[in-house]
């Protein structure tokens, strides 16, 4: 007969370690419970009560700030605009093939880009140094036997198209992609 193996380190140690953190955690639960919650009164600092007011400001990627006022619509020309050269004629002519697909698809700005959604996002579109994305959420779903899909290929949800400069993408099927998109999000979920 084999004696058993016993355990690594020394056993009075451990057991002194696991006690503490048994002790540890049994405080932090009656500290939890025992104390209620105080309701604190914010008191206004003399600098903070004279300091002008400012617009509202919706913050979103990496600092960059955005008038609250501002409609998705007049960000994403704003976009276009800041990107300017290719990259904004690219962004722009797709924004009007997506828009021209169907009249019920709406412009969102959320993450800091432009959206496009119907019954949920149907694609985001991006301006990059080298290319302009357009990823699709539910690419994967969909069929697209003109391969427009050219990034994001191993994902199991989202496909994206990257446009680098010079090339022209087929407007028709583009459309067809956005349609079968649209489709997509108005076909209810599997449920598991």
């Amino acid at each position: 007969m084999k004696a058993k193996a016993k355990p690594k380190g020394r056993p009075a140690i451990r057991k002194a370690k696991e006690k503490k953190a048994a002790a540890k955690g049994a405080r932090a639960k009656k500290s939890a419970i025992a104390k209620p919650a105080k309701a604190t009164k914010a008191k206004a600092t003399p600098k903070e009560a004279s300091a002008p007011a400012r617009a509202p400001h919706v913050k979103t990627k990496k600092g960059e700030k955005i008038p609250a006022g501002k409609t998705a619509s007049q960000l994403i020309d704003q976009r276009i605009a800041d990107a300017g050269g290719w990259r904004g004629e690219t962004l722009s002519h797709l924004r009007a093939l997506i828009l021209a697909a169907d009249s019920a698809i709406t412009e969102e700005w959320k993450w800091g880009v432009p959206v496009w959604s119907r019954n949920g996002i149907l694609c985001t579109g991006e301006v990059y140094t080298q290319v302009v994305k357009l990823t699709f959420m539910i690419g994967a779903k969909l069929k697209d036997p003109q391969h427009l899909f050219n990034s994001s290929l191993e994902g199991a949800t989202r496909r994206a198209i990257d446009i680098r400069e010079g090339e022209a993408i087929d407007a028709n099927a583009f459309q067809a992609l956005i349609k079968a998109a649209t489709a997509g999000n108005a076909t209810p979920a599997k449920k598991r």
